[in-house]
């Protein structure tokens, strides 16, 4: 097992991390988020010219043909910085769906997505069925009518295009669904992690064969293998958090003092530091197991995901958590990084899947 990345992935990492430090400000981006928008477009502009946006693409449709590797990379920087553009709903879960499945009018899609000009959702969770996405009660009746509910659409109020999963002639199918079609409403909110979801109701709304993306096994397989590539990068992201969690705290306790010394220096706080290295470190070499094995397309890539996901979903938000409690009343501030990070820590267990539900896989 090769256990370094490759020259082309450090100049990834390197370049990810400039951007990050010289162009994604926490304080512009809490800006962003105070606003009506809900992200920074002049960063998703970059995020194209960069070519992140073409990345995991097929060269077949006109990406660059990178992998989970150099995805979770992505991540991990985006985890340390916050970043709360939609990369994960056009990009990783719409994207993945269409570059890997047969449907003819996938490539002026991926180009938009490419580009940054179009977004793209996967609408498949619905509140009845908890983690559960493969029997989905939304469905297309025989005169091809599409109805039901999906909740926890990510990006869907900027979306154009909705990929919804559903029950068509008997078997799971995923259907592309214009956001302006007639039957089509949403309601947005946010998360705690200061991002966007929807929830879309379909009522009676026409769908045509030309716009059926994948049927049976083959939507199946899409929709599993799309779950497990996104749960992956954000497991990748919860340990960027965690690192930064680890970093931030060391640096604060060398120069916060108290009864005339660092409190760094005070022996049960080495001792929650120490836990919280060994924690995002074993999350680290999880991440490099993971990667390496969803890269591998290996039998074993589920439960090395899960492995990863349920290990991130409770000693993320632990690490957090210590994090929180080492910087004091600060750490809950709006002005301060570390508050933030236990939200996105609580988004990420909740998302694919929490901790309980992959130890259970895991074990399977």
């Amino acid at each position: 097992m090769n256990l370094s990345y490759t020259e082309e992935q450090v100049m990834l990492r390197e370049q990810i991390q400039k951007f990050c430090e010289t162009e994604y400000d926490f304080y512009k981006r809490e800006e962003v988020v105070k606003s009506e928008n809900d992200f920074d477009a002049n960063a998703w502009s970059l995020f194209a010219e960069q070519g992140w946006l073409s990345m995991p693409f097929s060269e077949e449709s006109g990406g660059f043909g990178f992998g989970p590797i150099e995805l979770s990379i992505l991540f991990e920087e985006f985890g340390k910085s916050l970043v709360i553009e939609p990369y994960l709903s056009n990009v990783v879960l719409a994207g993945s769906v269409l570059d890997k499945s047969n449907f003819e009018g996938k490539v002026e899609l991926i180009e938009g997505i490419c580009s940054g000009s179009m977004h793209v959702s996967l609408a498949y969770a619905e509140a009845a069925h908890s983690y559960e996405y493969l029997k989905p009660d939304t469905n297309v009746s025989d005169d091809n009518k599409l109805n039901g509910t999906k909740t926890l659409v990510l990006n869907g109020k900027n979306a154009s295009k909705v990929i919804v999963s559903c029950v068509r002639n008997g078997e799971l199918s995923l259907v592309l669904v214009d956001k302006t079609a007639e039957g089509v409403s949403f309601n947005t909110f946010r998360t705690i992690d200061e991002k966007t979801c929807a929830e879309f109701t379909f009522e009676n709304v026409s769908i045509q064969d030309s716009d059926v993306i994948a049927s049976g096994d083959e939507a199946k397989n899409l929709l599993i293998e799309t779950i497990n590539l996104a749960t992956l990068c954000i497991s990748a992201e919860a340990v960027g958090c965690m690192v930064s969690c680890y970093n931030k705290t060391v640096q604060y306790t060398k120069e916060r003092e108290q009864f005339d010394q660092p409190i760094s220096n005070f022996q049960v706080l080495q001792h929650r530091m120490v836990d919280m290295f060994i924690d995002s470190e074993l999350a680290k070499s999880l991440l490099f197991k993971a990667m390496l094995e969803v890269d591998a397309d290996s039998e074993d890539k589920f439960r090395h995901v899960s492995a990863l996901k349920a290990h991130v979903g409770k000693f993320g938000k632990l690490s957090a958590q210590n994090a929180v409690q080492l910087h004091g009343g600060m750490g809950v501030s709006e002005e301060m990084m570390i508050g933030h990070y236990l939200k996105k820590m609580v988004a990420i267990d909740a998302m694919f899947g929490n901790a309980d539900y992959h130890l259970k896989s895991f074990s399977k």
